[in-house]
């Protein structure tokens, strides 16, 4: 089996996987223990901050450990919203992750008014978007950096500076491009990440708040993560985490350039399918090179999933956080394709260990799937 679906998650690397075994050996101990053993924990998980702040130019009290990048989402976004408590409009988009379009639309229960915005044709929200929608009672802005459908980039630096002028908090869901493109966390008062998606454990994630913005947490008195949340921290997990984070952004721009390539040979390869076989954002300028989305046309998506995988090709239709639900993809209809078309996206994304040859394999599963259906 060839794995295409690394947006979805990634396997661990041999180094994150070391790391975990020796942290797991040496570093048991609860890190808010005072003795000794607990002392070897509490210097590893220290480390760990600092590597993961380092990456994102950020200081290390504001990182926060989470089982994920969920609820690394929904923990920040709330513990934001605790600080304020006055103010109850919030700005998002259209296309979010699951985890924080689920949890607007609690929100929105709970007498918060949420504005979605939509992608425009490049499939990004815009500075005037955003300038558009500010008022006074805006408490908070969470605008995704990159999506996980479509591979479009967000520009959270210029929306960011906007922001900090205003005053008004903002968070960006950076689950997708932490290790793939530079993030800086200055203009940015918080941001979500995860482990797994970058050959790191699963189950582990951070959230960054600027030690400069005001939060409470969700669950008063609880005393892991400086209040954060609950729970024992799992220490070989996140040394894991780091080992993965240190490992990709040192190859980060080699990888970036990889996935480039990767991305034209796939693209040249499907060209005399190109009636048939559409990239949604070959002609985007902002987009991550290792996200491929896919319109087939007259076919849906789930058929040429189900039949690559016959032929031994991993790809998706889309989030594996919305998997198995009926309706098309958010990110796609947002974009202005209509339900049926939506229907028919494949998503394809790439990691470190896709070759050329794979890319080729991949290109001639397709084009036999779609020969085979006509037929």
């Amino acid at each position: 089996m060839i794995y295409f679906d690394y947006a979805a998650t990634t396997p661990m690397s041999e180094n994150a996987l070391n790391i975990y075994a020796k942290a797991a050996k040496n570093a048991y101990g609860n890190s808010s223990s005072l003795h000794d053993i607990g002392d070897i924990s509490a210097r590893t998980l220290s480390a760990s901050r600092k590597v993961i702040a380092t990456i994102i130019n950020g200081h290390e009290k504001g990182v926060y450990f989470t089982s994920g990048g969920s609820e690394a989402n929904i923990l920040t976004v709330q513990s934001l919203l605790n600080g304020i408590q006055h103010k109850k409009h919030i700005i998002t988009t259209a296309n979010e992750h699951s985890s924080l379009h689920t949890f607007f639309k609690n929100l929105e229960s709970k007498g918060f008014e949420v504005s979605y915005l939509k992608p425009n044709q490049q499939g990004i929200i815009t500075l005037n978007q955003i300038q558009s929608e500010v008022s006074k009672e805006t408490a908070l802005v969470s605008i995704q950096h990159g999506n996980s459908e479509i591979g479009t980039i967000n520009p959270i630096e210029d929306i960011g500076l906007f922001l900090r002028e205003k005053r008004v908090l903002f968070h960006s869901d950076c689950v997708q491009t932490f290790g793939k493109i530079p993030i800086d966390v200055k203009l940015i008062d918080a941001i979500s990440i995860s482990s797994h998606k970058i050959y790191g454990p699963k189950g582990i994630g951070a959230a960054y708040i600027s030690p400069s913005v005001h939060w409470q947490p969700i669950l008063p008195g609880t005393t892991h993560e400086s209040g954060f949340r609950p729970g024992t921290v799992d220490v070989p997990a996140i040394a894991a985490f780091a080992t993965a984070a240190s490992d990709i952004s040192k190859d980060q721009q080699k990888l970036y350039d990889h996935f480039v390539q990767l991305k034209n040979q796939l693209i040249e390869f499907l060209e005399p399918y190109h009636d048939k076989i559409s990239l949604i954002n070959a002609h985007l300028p902002h987009t991550l090179p290792n996200i491929l989305p896919f319109l087939f046309n007259g076919i849906e998506g789930q058929y040429v999933m189900l039949e690559a995988n016959r032929f031994g090709m991993a790809i998706s239709t889309g989030s594996a956080c919305q998997v198995g639900m009926q309706a098309p993809s958010r990110s796609i209809l947002a974009i202005g394709y209509n339900e049926q078309q939506a229907k028919q996206y494949v998503r394809i994304s790439l990691g470190k260990d896709t070759t050329f040859t794979q890319i080729e394999k991949l290109g001639k599963v397709l084009i036999n799937i779609v020969e085979n259906f006509r037929k």
